[in-house]
């Protein structure tokens, strides 16, 4: 499985932390002591999940080297939908006029990127498809409160769209030469870690230390499983893109590894916690920074729980 393309879109709208010292009381101080967040974005009244979704493929699709329409899966992930019926991955179909796939939307809060990309593995696996678009988005903001004191001021939207093919189709083409995914319900808090509850509250985190130590925990071992298959150990990652929950996070997770922090891809100071989209994100934004046979190492954990990893050959 290979990864024809990257990209992502990112509302204009520019959330400061001192915006919070308003509405929770928490100072810009605070909010970066315990985050590592100094800003996020926010998408404007006339955006959502869905209308991310669409700019983020449009930001990518120049960059692949076949025509849109020979896609034939659509995967969307996201926990903060604009329409459940009407999904992500069936506004994507339409928009883009991609006639001949299958399409779902899939959730399972912050990993759901590498989980919609685990699909793909096995639809290709299958014999199902054979080109696939992956489409990770999330309008946080819609569901949060700020006046949250405990996480009100983590949240940011944004959108990540990924090309994915069974075989090579060029040069620049990316290996994915390992996807793995748990699910953690049973650990620790579970589904009382973080909650998003529509009809009765916004999006919630009563258990933020739980989150925190299992996240660090969980994040390591995914990544392990996969270079321990190949004979591999950390030492051998280029580079690693974690899920941008807290930089607190990523930052026990380079001290529990001993890697240079420096190879640590993170833009959580600009825009907060971006849900599932969060390592795609990076990952466009860093793109440039690769070289041939480059490893990549993507860890993700979401509320719930759940966690999943990638290894990925530029």
């Amino acid at each position: 499985m290979y990864i024809n393309a990257i990209g992502h879109y990112l509302p204009s709208e520019v959330v400061p932390n001192s915006y919070f010292k308003e509405v929770n009381g928490l100072s810009d101080e605070w909010i970066f002591q315990r985050t590592g967040i100094k800003e996020r974005r926010k998408a404007s009244a006339e955006e959502n999940s869905n209308s991310m979704a669409i700019s983020a493929i449009s930001n990518t699709v120049a960059s692949i080297c076949y025509p849109i329409e020979e896609v034939d899966l659509v995967v969307g992930a996201t926990y903060t939908p604009y329409d459940t019926v009407g999904t992500i991955a069936h506004v994507v179909q339409r928009h883009f006029d991609i006639t001949n796939a299958a399409a779902l939307t899939i959730t399972s809060a912050c990993s759901s990127l590498i989980n919609a990309i685990e699909i793909v593995e096995g639809y290709f696996a299958m014999g199902k498809a054979t080109k696939a678009l992956v489409v990770a988005s999330e309008h946080n903001t819609y569901y949060s409160n700020d006046s949250d004191e405990k996480c009100g001021h983590l949240w940011g939207d944004g959108a990540a769209a990924v090309f994915l093919s069974k075989d090579r189709l060029s040069e620049t083409d990316m290996l994915v030469e390992g996807v793995v995914t748990h699910g953690l319900g049973h650990i620790g808090r579970g589904p009382e870690g973080v909650l998003l509850l529509p009809k009765e509250c916004g999006i919630v985190m009563p258990y933020g230390k739980d989150v925190f130590v299992n996240a660090c925990t969980f994040m390591i071992q995914g990544l392990k499983e996969l270079l321990d298959a190949k004979g591999l150990s950390f030492g051998d990652l280029d580079y690693i893109v974690p899920h941008q929950a807290n930089m607190r996070i990523i930052t026990q997770i380079a001290s529990m590894l001993d890697f240079p922090l420096e190879k640590i891809f993170a833009n959580i100071e600009l825009f907060g916690n971006t849900g599932c989209g969060s390592t795609a994100i990076a990952l466009s934004q860093n793109k440039d920074k690769f070289v041939k046979n480059d490893l990549l190492g993507i860890t993700v954990f979401g509320g719930g729980y759940s966690s999943g990893a990638m290894l990925v050959r530029v």
